[in-house]
């Protein structure tokens, strides 16, 4: 399945999912790629590349970008949970 895509397009893939503010899967859908090709494609790409990096200190340099973009996706839509409810609430108790 993998093979239907150029050794370029993978990496601009990966490239974009790693670095875009929107999520892996939705990515993966812009892309009309299944997202578990994609989530593959990140890891032999995250595989391959820390020896590049080695001496930094750093397992890859996207990593923490991510993570900290994941989880300010999570904060973003607990906190749009939270507005719903007390809105909810604000309305019920007039």
């Amino acid at each position: 399945m993998n093979s239907n895509y150029s050794s370029q397009f993978k990496q601009d893939a990966v490239k974009l999912a790693v670095e875009s503010d929107q999520s892996i899967a939705q990515t993966a859908k812009d892309l009309g790629v299944n997202g578990n090709t994609l989530y593959t494609w990140i890891r032999k790409y995250r595989q391959v590349k820390p020896s590049a990096n080695k001496g930094s200190g750093e397992n890859h340099p996207y990593e923490e970008l991510k993570r900290l973009r994941r989880e300010n996706a999570q904060l973003k839509e607990e906190r749009d949970i939270l507005k719903k409810a007390a809105a909810y609430f604000a309305k019920n108790s007039r």
